[in-house]
């Protein structure tokens, strides 16, 4: 049985196709094929997901008799040695920020030292909230909050919280302005403006929290078109986004028309920073050309930073911050009635890791400006470096004007072709789509000596394959065309939720 033309398909309008969609896949060959066609694709993908399943034990229950301490250190080292040669080299796109084993190891011993401790219990262990509140009030002053601040009351100034990551932070801020519209203006049925480019965590929230997302398209610097945001703004809008940069290109969103339009509407406006709150501040002081983007510009009402990305912290924190704690307070939760007491919490979690925030202060404290400044050089450097590499090879361009996020693709060549010849040799880089292009994001990893040199010889000798062996067939080449012009998008849900199920399986 033949499935339909899926180049036709692209011109029918996404509401009908959904609709053709369920009617499809309620066909048994139908379903029956895709089936096939999937669970082919995940056998193939199950052995490089599950490396350890013939060499190593495996537990589906507990033990009848607990291992030795000894036995499980072993193997954990086994592990970690096998999984450490990539990232350290500097052959994996962001992921590892930092990397250094003096660095880690103190992070590692900071967190030892707190590993009990948990923020919930602040009557035990003072010394987490000491932790999180200076973490919160240095992130803060990086992101432009002394200038905020001037002249205006305490409940007035910039405050926050450390969550468990970038996506915590961005659901914990619309969750805010969820609450905040429906307390002070009566929105019952919220709608959230984000460009293409926005993070999926705003997706995310939207459906965790019952909101309409809005996405509006960029423009050809592949930043947030300001005029389409404008249009799609309705009286049920709560908030707009921006990204400072974005992680599919880089690029800085118009942050100030935007959170001038958010501000003149009455709206909240959040800076999505996470990837680069730990790095634009000191950029802008090394003289890069970072346009506004925090807490000076008065129509950003919140922000999202990550300390375990630029920051250098250990895996598992990030800071969301807040013009003035009335916003916040819609952030917490509180329980009156529950027999067991009087519950509060400021974030989604209730207990929390007291070790990730004491790292991420001890982070903090011994970077400091010199110690920011100084990687930050280091990374923009290497990436002019690489900027100027990829632009020297024809058959690629870079995306947009990014200065640590780098997106490039190709007009000649099939660019997941050449994603599947730098796996080959050994790189670990996204691949995005919409459209094609592989993305580097710079850490201090490959501002080691020779890494920048390797990619780009790398690279060229990539392209120089692909562009020789235009019929080869790759690896990952065509899933990720699937991802990309499949028009039927709930197939490629049902593809991404067997995945998941598959990093389960025991």
């Amino acid at each position: 049985m033949a499935l339909p033309d899926l180049d036709l398909l692209s011109y029918v309008p996404p509401r009908i196709l959904a609709v053709a969609e369920r009617y499809l896949k309620a066909i048994p060959l139908v379903r029956e094929r895709l089936d096939k066609e999937t669970g082919s694709l995940l056998a193939e993908l199950e052995h490089s997901l599950k490396p350890y399943k013939d060499e190593l034990p495996t537990f589906a229950r507990l033990p009848a008799q607990g291992r030795t301490r000894e036995e499980v250190l072993s193997e954990l080292e086994q592990l970690e040695a096998r999984e450490q040669g990539r990232w350290k080299d500097g052959l994996v796109s962001g992921a590892v920020y930092h990397g250094a084993e003096d660095h880690i190891g103190f992070v590692n011993q900071v967190y030892a030292l707190h590993s009990q401790s948990n923020p919930l219990h602040a009557d035990l262990w003072p010394s987490a909230t000491k932790f999180e509140a200076e973490v919160v009030a240095m992130t803060a002053s990086m992101l432009g909050a002394e200038e905020a601040n001037a002249g205006k009351p305490p409940e007035e100034h910039v405050c926050g919280s450390v969550s468990s990551g970038g996506t915590e932070s961005i659901m914990l801020a619309i969750k805010t302005y969820r609450d905040w519209a429906r307390a002070t203006k009566g929105i019952t049925r919220p709608e959230l403006v984000v460009p293409t480019s926005a993070h999926p965590a705003f997706d995310k929230a939207a459906h965790y929290f019952g909101l309409k997302l809005v996405r509006v398209p960029v423009g050809p610097d592949y930043r947030a078109d300001v005029a389409a945001t404008r249009k799609a703004i309705t009286r049920n809008t709560i908030a707009l986004v921006g990204s400072a940069p974005s992680f599919p290109h880089g690029v800085i969103d118009p942050i100030e028309e935007l959170s001038e339009l958010a501000r003149r509407r009455g709206l909240g406006f959040h800076t999505d920073s996470c990837l680069g709150g730990f790095v634009l501040p000191w950029a802008k002081r090394l003289g890069y050309p970072v346009p506004m983007f925090d807490f000076r510009l008065p129509g950003v009402t919140s922000m999202s930073a990550d300390t375990h990305k630029f920051g250098y912290a250990a895996k598992g924190t990030s800071v969301v911050l807040y013009r003035g704690t009335a916003l916040r307070s819609h952030q917490y939760f509180t329980a009156t009635e529950w027999p067991g007491g009087i519950y509060f919490s400021p974030t989604f979690s209730g207990s929390r890791p007291g070790g990730l925030i004491a790292a991420a202060w001890a982070t903090l404290v011994t970077m400091g400006e010199q110690g920011y400044l100084e990687s930050t050089r280091r990374i923009l450097e290497t990436a002019d470096a690489i900027k100027r590499g990829i632009r020297s090879i024809p058959e690629l361009h870079v995306f947009g004007e990014p200065l640590f996020v780098i997106a490039f693709g190709s007009r000649t060549l099939d660019i997941y072709k050449v994603l599947d010849r730098l796996s080959a040799q050994g790189w670990n880089l996204n691949g995005l789509h919409k459209p094609a292009a592989v993305h580097l994001c710079v850490t201090l990893r490959h501002t080691q000596p020779g890494v920048a040199d390797r990619f780009l010889e790398n690279l060229r000798e990539a392209v120089a394959h692909v562009r020789e062996n235009p019929g080869e067939k790759g690896t990952m080449a065509p899933v990720y065309g699937m991802a990309a012009t499949v028009p039927f998008r709930g197939l490629l849900s049902d593809l991404l939720k067997k995945y998941m199920d598959l990093l389960y399986k025991v």
